[in-house]
């Protein structure tokens, strides 16, 4: 069985009922969620080897973030204990012409004042197959940065193969800081994981004839931003999703992935959803795709099951995507019916 190891911050969710907005709310629901953890409960539920790196303080409240991903099955052993805070973030569902509101408390957490001293990656990447990072946790500060270089360099260093989802967050950092980050960092990586905006705001490269605002979407653009960042960091394969926004409630969900070796591009279906909750969405199409990838998939077959198993977290409440591998690949085949099963 092939072994994963995520890394970066894992925060607690408070979020106003149904579909409060702040002002409004007299109570908030608590759980957890961050991108690369999130990542790594999606390949817990398919049955991979998932371990997530982060640091965590040492009390309650840190043990219960901790105590979030074991349940599905995440190995939490490697995560260092240590620091006062463990992040906050803000959620606020929109609906229909209103969008979704995050507000970021996440200043002085046991991550970002993380020093490189507290991670042993020669510990942590034994056994290891594949590495995943996205671009939010370097940019929680310098020192997180030069984390994830040495994370990188250690894993390449063992021919671990290694994912990024550049993940551009404008509320952590500038697109000069990011770009500077990342360009650094992409050296090391495998396979990149893109969508309508963060190559434009993190490389500067945009997709020609495109409204991602007005829902118009144009192929051959997307095939040359995914070429332009293979040639630039030498990718082996480039995914980019596709997110068409009527509105907050619904959207056209689809993606594509580039596979520079064989030079083919291959777009999977696209779904029409009617959003339960958008939140990790992402990171799902990221999980569905290593273990897509690591279980032998071919390319369309792979981007159809990271699209699937996305499509399937956006009607799932919380930053978890708890679907199984049987149901996305039902989905993947073609029954979207969403009738009763008895």
């Amino acid at each position: 069985m092939s072994r994963i190891v995520t890394f970066g911050e894992l925060m607690v969710r408070l979020q106003p009922f149904n579909y409060e907005r702040f002002v409004q709310a007299n109570t908030l629901e608590f759980s957890f969620g961050g991108g690369e953890a999130n990542v790594a409960v999606s390949l817990a539920n398919y049955g991979m080897d998932a371990a997530f790196v982060t640091k965590l303080p040492a009390h309650a409240i840190g043990q219960a973030a901790i105590n979030s991903l074991r349940r599905y099955g995440v190995d939490t052993s490697l995560i260092v204990r240590g620091g006062d805070r463990v992040g906050i973030y803000y959620n606020e569902k929109g609906a229909s012409q209103r969008g979704s509101v995050c507000i970021y408390d996440r200043a002085n957490s046991a991550i970002q004042l993380a020093q490189p001293a507290d991670f042993d990656w020669n510990k942590i990447f034994e056994g290891v197959d594949w590495f995943h990072f996205t671009g939010i946790t370097p940019a929680l500060g310098p020192n997180v940065v030069e984390i994830c270089k040495e994370a990188c360099k250690a894993a390449k260093e063992r021919g671990i193969k290694i994912s990024c989802d550049l993940n551009y967050r404008g509320k952590l950092w500038t697109r000069d800081q990011a770009r500077a980050a990342m360009t650094e960092l992409c050296q090391y990586v495998d396979v990149c994981i893109s969508n309508e905006e963060d190559a434009k705001d993190v490389f500067g490269i945009e997709a020609e004839a495109t409204d991602i605002y007005g829902g118009k979407l144009n192929r051959e653009g997307y095939k040359s931003v995914a070429r332009q960042l293979a040639e630039k960091f030498h990718f082996e394969k480039v995914a980019i999703t596709l997110r068409e926004s009527h509105s907050a409630s619904d959207n056209g969900w689809s993606a594509m992935l580039y596979d520079v070796a064989s030079d083919e591009y291959c777009f999977s279906k696209k779904y029409e959803l009617r959003i339960i909750d958008r939140v990790g969405g992402g990171d799902s199409f990221g999980g569905g795709l290593i273990y897509a990838l690591l279980s032998g998939k071919g390319t369309q077959a792979a981007v159809e099951f990271a699209v699937a198993a996305s499509a399937l977290k956006h009607t799932i409440e919380g930053d978890y995507n708890m679907m199984t591998v049987s149901e996305v690949e039902k989905l993947a085949g073609g029954d979207g019916s969403g009738r009763i099963q008895r």
